[in-house]
């Protein structure tokens, strides 16, 4: 049996900014899921929380964002689905950052409409392969995500969400332990 490593640096990562976005509701589902669970410190990340990118006066909050990316290990980007695609807001954080991201596992958690997000998890995929990152393969995704969620944010019908949210949180610890142990034995040159 393989011995207990340091506990995984995880970000959960908020990928909506718009006024009354349901992304809140959905992170907190999964931090629920993740409570109790000794391989990962997890992170928040809300993008609503920050002025991404930098404007010229140097103003804005890139390089405290950076900075997170920096620090995490291994991420899980909660976005929905915008006309078929992910948020412009998710796009900008994801390009503030660049090196911060090499070499690091991504899962995401999707919500949406008829396609649950699954559209704007697929056109992330190509954005952090070139980005050096690895994204794992299983995802959880909530087609038509309001009706699945009480008015207190508890999912009506957990069974399966809770079956795939720990599939994907097994494979997202199995990479993020590699990759750390990679980069610990040898810089990245990506």
């Amino acid at each position: 049996m393989q011995q207990q490593q340091n506990p995984i640096d995880l970000a959960v990562l908020v990928g909506s900014v718009r006024e009354g976005r349901f992304g809140p509701v959905v992170a907190e589902w999964l931090l629920g899921r993740l409570a109790g669970r000794d391989e990962f410190k997890v992170e928040v990340i809300d993008l609503a929380e920050f002025t991404l990118p930098a404007t010229l006066d140097g103003s804005g909050d890139a390089a405290d964002f950076a900075a997170r990316i920096d620090r995490a290990a291994a991420f899980v980007i909660v976005t929905p689905e915008y006309n078929h695609g992910y948020p412009g807001g998710l796009k900008t954080a994801i390009d503030t950052a660049r090196v911060e991201w090499f070499a690091k596992p991504v899962a995401f958690v999707s919500y949406g409409g008829t396609a649950g997000g699954l559209r704007s998890v697929e056109q992330l995929k190509p954005v952090f392969a070139e980005l050096n990152a690895v994204a794992v393969r299983h995802t959880v995704s909530f087609h038509w995500a309001e009706d699945q969620f009480d008015e207190r944010g508890t999912l009506r019908e957990p069974e399966r969400a809770n079956r795939a949210a720990d599939e994907l949180l097994k494979q997202l610890s199995w990479w993020a332990n590699a990759l750390r142990a990679a980069r610990e034995e040898r810089t990245f040159g990506g």
